[in-house]
């Protein structure tokens, strides 16, 4: 546990202790095998970290999202099923994670990754070993989707869900303070929703008001011109890459964003490198009312991500914007939030593609 955890900010190490105050020890050796490590070298900002269009103060990989997701399962269940799934959740999360679902044309639903799973796990001589002795079996942790504690469909709140509003909202578009987080996240309990299925709930109105209120703040950089433009440029050079043999889809699945980052600015491919310098040293992006052609631009909505909890009041569990017109507002708004439809950036790229 001291070795994974000096690898985190005291930030960091506080919110997972928000989590869950007991972290379990149980959990470590789980944590410590070659394929959860992978995913250590994969941040959770889809590569927002490597251009200075943003401004990522500290690294959150997809190992601490994880761990994250687990750290909650377990508060809240006990359970190590559950909470393994949550662990193994993203263990097939590739280099540059949802990019990659641009790269395969699926922007918006974000799922095109998700199928090397159960073959990760089950190809883990370690974990496969450590479940043995654990008496669980590889169906009981290789879909996190059975466990509605864990994933759920949007707009319920899941502890994937739940996560990765937290943690985002400290890493990528600063919203929460810790003793934010604490309040909310204290004032959460299971509850049965309207199918009679266990979710993740606020017991509290107000509270709940407030949750949403801040995370609202945070949505829209999920679709703005910013993200999107970097995720679609990431996806280009990664598929360019892959046109000239330079990277195989396999690839993605074995090295670190630094090691496939080494490998486009070394690729040999002046037109590649030069592009992927340029956009390390963007500022900003660009916005069009009509497509152009001496430019990186684009067309591509991204994935509309939001939560609409569970309340618990004396008259009964009700979704809060049933019962809040203030929680109403600031998700209506979300919801009608525009994409600007073409974007880029200041210099002319054009992927390669499949003769």
């Amino acid at each position: 546990m001291k070795n994974y955890l000096s690898t985190l900010s005291d930030e960091i190490r506080e919110y997972f202790k928000i989590l869950s105050p007991e972290f379990p020890e149980w959990l470590l050796e789980y944590i410590d095998t070659p394929e959860m490590q992978r995913i250590s070298g994969i941040s959770m900002n889809c590569g927002t970290d490597y251009t200075k269009i943003f401004n990522i103060k500290q690294w959150y990989s997809n190992l601490d999202h994880s761990v994250g997701v687990a750290l909650i399962i377990w508060h809240f269940t006990g359970d190590k099923k559950q909470t393994l799934s949550g662990l193994f959740h993203d263990i097939a999360t590739p280099t540059f994670k949802h990019c990659i679902d641009f790269m395969n044309g699926d922007a918006e639903k974000q799922e095109s990754t998700e199928e090397r799973t159960e073959i990760i796990i089950k190809n883990s001589e370690k974990i496969m070993k450590l479940l043995k002795r654990d008496n669980i079996k590889l169906e009981e942790v290789s879909d996190y989707h059975i466990y509605p504690i864990a994933d759920n469909d949007t707009p319920n709140l899941s502890a994937d869900r739940f996560e990765y509003t937290f943690s985002s909202g400290l890493i990528f578009c600063r919203v929460w303070t810790l003793d934010n987080i604490r309040e909310c996240y204290n004032n959460v309990k299971v509850l049965k929703n309207e199918n009679d299925i266990l979710e993740l709930g606020f017991s509290d109105k107000t509270i709940c008001e407030k949750y949403i209120h801040i995370i609202s703040k945070l949505w829209p950089a999920w679709l703005n011109a910013e993200d999107r433009t970097t995720m679609q440029f990431l996806a280009d050079i990664v598929k360019s890459m892959h046109v000239i043999g330079k990277i195989s889809m396999d690839d993605l699945y074995t090295y670190s964003e630094k090691e496939i980052i080494d490998k486009i600015l070394n690729c040999g491919d002046t037109y590649i490198e030069n592009a992927f310098k340029k956009f390390q040293h963007s500022t900003s992006v660009l916005r069009f009312d009509k497509p152009v052609t001496d430019k990186y631009c684009i067309s591509v909505k991204g994935k509309r991500r939001y939560i609409i909890p569970l309340t618990e009041t004396e008259n009964g569990i009700f979704r809060i914007n049933e019962i809040s017109s203030q929680a109403k507002n600031d998700i209506n708004n979300y919801l009608n939030f525009k994409q600007t439809q073409y974007t880029g950036l200041d210099f002319e790229f054009k992927p390669y593609e499949f003769k």
